[in-house]
């Protein structure tokens, strides 16, 4: 199939109509290659129209061909040679010491303020607490045990002041709200690709769910969810479980309205 596909692009057909056709002639959608690749259906859909500007640049545009080559059946390393033909041949490769040098100065100044903060924190949490022990009247050994459960919480700020939901409201955000908000929980149980819309067609999420991660998105009325492997993944709606949408490998949509909790 490589010959076939090299021979087309001296007959002066494009890079990314050769791998349109080629893709169509494995049998792939722009979404099942998504998911194989790795690479946004966007970025594929540009590189096949000859857009390599979503890229970022040469060096990267090579490495999505390539990939995208092999997996349609195609000479990777022909329909790469091919794109640095006409776009001025191999570029330099990105050198990873001049880009964390740049970064080096920034990632210093930001970390200043938050080890001083914590540290004032510390402190002045050693002081109460040996001023407490002192008036109480309690033993030496006491201030230590009270430090070391004052210096074991992160390092963030903002973990200091956020509180777990308790169990009942919790599961009464899940279970949606009266005016029709439906709650649409996913859990992955291996990494798969999902688009998940509301009713009116706005993107909340588009990308891949790692495995053994769970995300949760609220929307009026329903959610519409493009599935890349329906046995992939398990779902909750309104707090009702309904397990995986489909099959193993299997694409599909599905629509989970407020009334019903469960897809159509």
């Amino acid at each position: 199939m490589g010959n076939e596909e090299t021979s087309g692009q001296e007959g002066g057909r494009s890079i990314g109509a050769t791998l349109a056709e080629a893709r169509r002639a494995a049998g792939l959608t722009v979404e099942q290659l998504s998911a194989r690749s790795r690479v946004r259906d966007t970025l594929i859909k540009a590189i096949e129209r000859d857009e390599f500007s979503l890229c970022g640049g040469d060096f990267y545009a090579r490495g999505h061909i390539r990939n995208l080559a092999k997996l349609v059946g195609l000479d990777a390393e022909a329909v790469v040679h091919e794109f640095d033909q006409l776009h001025g041949g191999v570029p330099l490769p990105v050198r990873a010491a001049a880009v964390f040098q740049a970064e080096r100065p920034l990632k210093i100044r930001q970390r200043r303020s938050p080890n001083w903060a914590m540290a004032m924190a510390v402190a002045l949490a050693v002081i109460v607490v040996f001023g407490v022990v002192r008036t109480m009247g309690g033993a030496g050994d006491t201030p230590t045990a009270e430090v070391r459960s004052v210096s074991a919480p992160p390092a963030s700020p903002s973990t200091s002041i956020v509180k777990a939901p308790e169990p009942e409201k919790r599961e009464a955000s899940l279970a949606g709200a009266a005016d029709g908000t439906v709650v649409f929980r996913v859990r992955a149980e291996r990494s798969s690709r999902l688009d998940v819309r509301d009713a009116k067609g706005r993107r909340l999420f588009s990308g891949t769910l790692k495995a053994g991660k769970t995300s949760v998105w609220k929307a009026k009325t329903g959610v519409r969810v493009t599935f890349g492997d329906g046995g992939a993944v398990s779902l909750q709606v309104n707090g009702r479980n309904l397990g995986a949408p489909g099959r193993p490998g299997q694409s599909l949509k599905r629509f989970y309205g407020a009334a019903t909790a469960s897809g159509r």
